[in-house]
């Protein structure tokens, strides 16, 4: 019994597995669509990364430049 249930199992992974043909169009409507939604998500992704990362040194950059200008009055002790 389970040497055929196992022999039926690899036979349908076997048959899933063979290339066949799909008789399809892709219109170049549809594949221009399709191109342009890959490029939107990957943009998209992208962007949040760098995103994330644009706001913590944009803040050590102005940390930075507000310590320079207190340190560069005359009159003032620098801290």
């Amino acid at each position: 019994m389970t040497k055929t249930i196992s022999s039926i199992i690899i036979f349908t992974l076997t048959i899933a597995t063979l290339p066949s043909a799909a008789m399809a169009y892709i219109g170049p409507g549809v594949g221009a669509g399709a191109i342009a939604a890959v490029i939107g998500v990957l943009g998209s992704v992208f962007l949040a990364i760098v995103a994330v990362l644009y706001y913590p040194i944009k803040r050590m950059m102005k940390g930075r430049k507000a310590r320079a200008e207190k340190s560069s009055q005359p009159g003032k002790p620098a801290e």
